[in-house]
């Protein structure tokens, strides 16, 4: 469920707060094959089943900036913001990749709000949330990054 926030003084309040985890979504080959093509990153890890199939994770897996990039979707399921002109991704604190995500597999995101402070002259508000991808059945999360997010009146 999504929660949903209107203006930049309720965007404030979200400080500390725990949005949960969104559904479930597959990470096929044709997507992975698909950021490959967007990315020049034709690794064969990602796009080779074949030769995957003999490599270090018996079959192919996701790029992690494939996975990295799913965030903003996954987001969207969690968080939605009106009453502001604009938001924009300003940037990330830190990003590691614990685990591989092995084409087929399912991931969702979970997300909690590490601080909500104004900006400027306080005409924006920036949220740096604390997120991890989770895979369906995996004993570590396949990305674990702290995304800055600004909004503006």
């Amino acid at each position: 469920m999504s929660t949903v926030v209107n203006g930049l003084e309720e965007i404030t309040a979200l400080a500390g707060a725990d949005l949960g985890r969104t559904g479930w979504t597959e990470v096929t080959q044709e997507r992975v094959n698909t950021f490959a093509d967007a990315t020049g990153d034709h690794q064969w890890i990602h796009v080779d089943p074949a030769r995957a199939q003999a490599g270090p994770f018996g079959g192919t897996i996701a790029h992690g900036y494939l996975t990295l990039s799913m965030v903003i979707p996954l987001f969207a399921e969690l968080l939605e913001v009106t009453g502001v002109s604009m938001g924009i991704n300003y940037g990330l604190n830190k990003v590691r990749f614990p685990a591989p995500v092995p084409v087929g597999a399912k991931i969702r995101l979970a997300a909690v709000i590490a601080a909500a402070e104004p900006v400027g002259d306080g005409q924006a508000v920036q949220l740096t949330t604390d997120l991890t991808v989770e895979v369906d059945g995996g004993g570590k999360p396949a990305c674990v990054a702290q995304a800055i997010y600004r909004y503006y009146a």
